[in-house]
């Protein structure tokens, strides 16, 4: 057999072969002889026309008779915007109509800035899930809680409620005083001679409140400082339009290498709060609150704050990592909109003596003129003019101005026009929040508009104060929120003075995931001097 394939048998083959090549040689000139370098160019072109073609045509198609664009910029869209977003330009948007469309690298976009639809889009869990940011997933991580839907983020919801009940908060409110009166330390100790830029030093108060409160000292100072100087990364990484991908050097990859840091100080938390409330030690954070309720609900304990809907989903064990990431997402839903909301709370007091003069009024009445008196719980609730001060500046500038969804199916929002499968459909807020009908003089800053009664238009239209959103998905740390806001400002209202340096930009917005005051918020502190016991509060505030 050897001999044949060396001898005969090889000349058959390489004569089989010859004549192949032979073959496939005319096969192919007559297929591809006559075309030319020309014709394949023009080729080429023809087939890119056509896909620009057709997606100018989806565009148009899934566009319907809505505002925006007629044609969409090939392949980017309105990337070019997306890039230095400004309020100014959303506000073009959101006032062209009630509904609206954009598309940025084939990403067709609806913008809602109707109460009507806003709150259709935020109250149809069947139709609609967030989705914040393309790279959202991949920082927050893809199992994170505030990516579930239905039933089982109802019943997460269920069991983290717990954590914001009146009792929870006030063991809360300590942790929250102590940081405050250590950062109005700092910003005596060395007091500036001029105004300057506060947005930071707001935001780092802000951080190391909410590491302290979620985790209280099972953080050490060296991990907190970390996380605080790492989450900026991750607020750069969450912005509306973004590099998605996580090579080396980007944004998002920055971002994901932040959270791994902070999720092994969350992780740590986790596991150290069980050894403590497994031992029924006392409650210090938010943390053990919840540990805490999880013993109490294997155990059948007694705990007031537990109804039976609440204690079937803490029975399951939370794991380290699933207490971690709610950390995270708690860290995430808190720092970038309360830092905001801090920044231009002390501009609008500040520009505003006469907001400030009645917030001192009725703090040194709670506190019957000692500056240094531990908050409570009651006397929170009863700062009803602080309150309505925070109400009207977040009304003013929400700290969050839209939350991007994505539609899980087509979805009719309207009689005549149905929203496309896979698009990003955006409920924004700031129309809702300056709506004259509801707040008449909507870009006044009018306390006084919460405290007029059942009768007044702010009380007739709760459903367009949107700052802590609506339906399944609403913020569910709106209470502490608001006590954070109303705790702090009435502690510095009667610990200090303030100073805010206007210039060209302090009414321009600057968009960051949240907002800003272009030029930082400009502001000086001084110690204000404590009043004497019996110095009426009306005396006192006017000093």
């Amino acid at each position: 057999m050897a001999s044949v394939l060396s001898g005969q048998g090889w000349d058959m083959a390489q004569n089989v072969n010859a004549t192949l090549h032979s073959h496939a040689d005319q096969l192919s000139g007559g297929l591809f002889g006559g075309i030319t370098s020309t014709q394949v160019t023009f080729g080429i072109l023809a087939v890119l026309v056509s896909c620009l073609i057709l997606e100018q045509a989806v565009y148009r198609m899934k566009k319907g008779n809505l505002p925006g664009p007629k044609w969409t910029i090939p392949i980017i869209g309105k990337f070019a915007d997306s890039l230095h977003p400004s309020l100014e330009k959303y506000q073009e948007g959101w006032n062209s109509g009630a509904l609206s469309v954009a598309s940025v690298f084939n990403i067709f976009i609806v913008v809602a800035s109707s109460t009507e639809f806003t709150r259709k889009i935020l109250n149809s869990p069947t139709y609609t899930e967030p989705c914040l940011v393309a790279s959202a997933k991949k920082v927050l991580c893809p199992d994170n809680w505030v990516f579930l839907n239905g039933k089982v983020h109802v019943d997460y919801r269920k069991g983290l409620n717990t954590l914001f009940t009146s009792r929870a908060l006030s063991i809360y409110l300590p942790i929250q005083e102590a940081i405050y009166k250590k950062h109005f330390s700092k910003w005596l100790v060395d007091p500036v001679k001029e105004a300057q830029p506060f947005m930071l030093q707001l935001r780092n108060l802000n951080m190391e409140t909410s590491l302290r409160v979620f985790c209280g000292n099972y953080i050490p100072d060296e991990g907190a400082r970390q996380i605080s100087e790492q989450y900026w990364l991750i607020t750069m990484a969450l912005e509306l339009v973004n590099f998605p991908f996580a090579f080396p050097g980007t944004k998002v990859y920055r971002a994901i290498q932040a959270r791994k840091n902070a999720m092994k100080w969350f992780e740590h938390t986790a596991a150290e709060s069980k050894k403590r409330m497994a031992a029924g030690e006392e409650v210090t954070c938010l943390t053990d609150a919840w540990v805490k309720a999880m013993v109490d609900a294997r155990e059948d304990r007694k705990n007031e704050d537990l109804d039976a809907a609440q204690r079937r989903v803490l029975l399951r064990d939370f794991s380290d990592r699933e207490i971690a990431m709610v950390l995270l997402s708690f860290l995430f839903a808190s720092q970038d909109a309360l830092s905001s909301a801090l920044t231009y709370l002390f501009q609008h007091l500040a520009d505003h003596p006469d907001v400030l003069r009645k917030v001192r009024e009725e703090q040194y009445m709670l506190r019957n003129n000692d500056v240094d008196a531990p908050v409570t719980i009651d006397m929170i609730e009863k700062m009803n003019y602080t309150r309505a001060a925070v109400r009207e500046s977040m009304r003013l500038k929400p700290p969050v101005i839209m939350v991007p969804y994505m539609t899980r199916q087509s979805f009719p929002i309207s009689e005549s026009y149905t929203v496309p499968k896979g698009a990003m459909i955006i409920p924004s807020f700031w129309n809702s929040l300056h709506d004259p009908s509801a707040y008449p003089s909507p870009d006044e800053f009018r306390p006084e508009r919460w405290l007029e009664g059942a009768d007044s238009p702010a009380a007739k239209n709760p459903k367009n104060y949107l700052v802590f959103g609506s339906g399944p998905h609403n913020c569910i740390g709106k209470d502490y929120a608001v006590q954070h806001l109303v705790a702090l400002i009435g502690m510095a209202s009667v610990q200090l003075n303030w100073e805010h340096e206007t210039t060209d930009l302090s009414e321009k917005v600057m968009v960051i995931a949240t907002i800003y005051p272009k030029d930082g918020a400009r502001l000086k502190f001084t110690a204000r001097p404590a009043p004497e016991v019996h110095v009426p509060p009306s005396v006192a505030a006017a000093a």
